[in-house]
């Protein structure tokens, strides 16, 4: 692509990009899905269903969050007996979050809420078309963990459920955590 093509795709993406945070706020603020948990308790309940317990500074790391803030969201959770914490069985002084049966049926409850939703939103598109923009949602999740989450990647595995080889598998990887 030349570099004229390259400037005005870019162009194109900023814009879109842009249009899409603000369709984002938009869906949150027009829809309920977000009333039972919000987007930072659902992410945190999320990434500790599919990658299982992990100690806070770990899943501070896998959420791009410092390990105060996700100290604070994980507290909130534990008022609420959704997450539990616990001391490490090798480190006293290292804790280890866990979700509750109660935390893992209100995450799925919204996981199920907000795919019913873009079913409905999405519901003219092709198979191939779902896949497609899955893929690219991955590859761009992925750019993004890469170059914004590095210590996430070295310390947790890569970062919100994203795949770190998104770039080299887009077409086959399943959608992110914080694409669906």
């Amino acid at each position: 692509m030349s570099v004229d093509g390259s400037l005005e795709a870019l162009d194109v993406i900023e814009r879109q990009t842009a249009v899409l945070v603000r369709n984002f706020e938009m869906f949150y603020r027009r829809t309920d899905i977000h009333d039972d948990l919000d987007r930072a308790e659902y992410l945190l309940l999320r990434t500790l269903s599919e990658v299982g317990p992990q100690d806070i500074n770990t899943l501070a790391a896998s959420l791009g969050l410092d390990p105060s803030t996700a100290g604070r969201q994980v507290s909130a959770l534990c008022r609420q007996g959704l997450v539990e914490r616990a001391a490490a069985a090798t480190d006293r002084r290292r804790s280890i979050i866990t979700p509750t049966a109660a935390g893992l049926r209100r995450m799925d409850a919204v996981r199920t809420a907000r795919a019913e939703s873009l079913a409905d939103l999405l519901g003219g598109w092709t198979e191939e078309e779902l896949h497609t923009l899955g893929a690219m949602f991955a590859k761009y999740n992925g750019a993004v963990a890469r170059k914004f989450l590095a210590d996430a990647h070295a310390d947790a595995g890569v970062g919100v459920g994203v795949d770190a080889n998104a770039d080299a598998n887009a077409e086959s990887a399943p959608a992110p955590v914080n694409a669906r």
